[in-house]
C-alpha cells in the first residue's frame, strides 16, 4: 500500500495513477533527465538514492504560475506529479521567467 495524504486522497490517487506514480517533471527544473528518457525517475514512496529518505510526490499545477488560492482549485487534467526537488526548482525557474520583461517595444527604436 502507498502513502497518501490525509486530505484530498482521492484526488491525490488520481493524479498519481495518471502518472504512474512516478514524478511527470521532464525538464522544467533545468535538468534534462537524461539518464531517465527525458523524464525524472523519481517514485512515489521510493528513495532519492543511498543517503535520501523517502521521496512523497506531490500533485501540483502543470503550470508552475498559477499562485496557490488558484490551484487547489484545478480539476485533475491541470495537475502533475512532482517530486519535491524537481517542483522546488522549475517554480523559482518559472517566477523568473514570468519576472523578465518582454521585448517588445512596439518598434519605439525601429528605423
Amino acid at each position: 500500500m502507498r502513502s497518501e495524504p490525509i486530505a484530498g486522497a482521492r484526488l491525490f490517487r488520481t493524479v498519481m495513477k495518471a502518472a504512474g506514480w512516478r514524478c511527470q517533471c521532464t525538464g522544467e527544473c533545468g535538468q534534462p533527465h537524461a539518464k531517465s528518457d527525458g523524464r525524472c525517475p523519481r517514485e512515489h514512496d521510493g528513495y532519492a538514492g543511498k543517503h535520501g529518505g523517502p521521496i512523497r510526490l506531490l500533485a501540483a499545477p502543470a503550470d508552475l504560475t498559477i499562485p496557490d488560492r488558484q490551484a487547489v482549485a484545478l480539476p485533475v487534467g491541470k495537475l502533475r506529479a512532482w517530486c519535491p526537488s524537481c517542483l522546488a526548482t522549475a517554480r523559482r525557474i518559472a517566477k523568473r521567467q514570468a519576472a523578465i520583461p518582454t521585448t517588445d517595444q512596439c518598434g519605439l527604436f525601429d528605423l
